[in-house]
């Protein structure tokens, strides 16, 4: 899909693309790894609004579940289907595997470059 540089962060640790008027989201490379082996993902609804820091769906590891939070306010307007059968395609390619589509996106401007998002990752582990 995209090179990293040409994708966003937010510091919940999903990526973002842009791709003209919709959006594809995504979780890290980084948020991926602390997670281990993802066995499911619940995923939202099409027309399902997600809101700016709030959960959109929950990944189960073989370690714990965890929540996926929205990098900006929008509408879902595609869901990754691939994953409800093969959520582990999230740990063999992150960057390439996106979990849903939105449009009419609002609130974007507290995402990161891949540089800082790569500072902020680096200064969160040595914490």
């Amino acid at each position: 899909m995209a090179k990293q540089d040409e994708l966003k962060f937010s510091k919940s640790h999903e990526w973002v693309f842009f791709d003209g008027d919709k959006v594809k989201i995504g979780l890290s490379d980084y948020a991926q790894e602390q997670l281990g082996d993802i066995v499911f993902i619940d995923l939202p609804d099409e027309g399902d609004e997600v809101t700016k820091g709030e959960s959109f769906a929950d990944i189960e590891s073989v370690k714990a579940v965890s929540e996926v939070y929205s990098p900006m306010s929008a509408t879902v307007v595609a869901i990754n289907e691939e994953l409800m059968d093969s959520p582990e395609l999230i740990n063999s390619a992150p960057l390439d595997t996106w979990i849903i589509e939105v449009e009419g996106v609002e609130e974007i401007e507290d995402l990161l470059t891949a540089e800082e998002y790569k500072t902020f990752c680096e200064e969160s582990e040595e914490e």
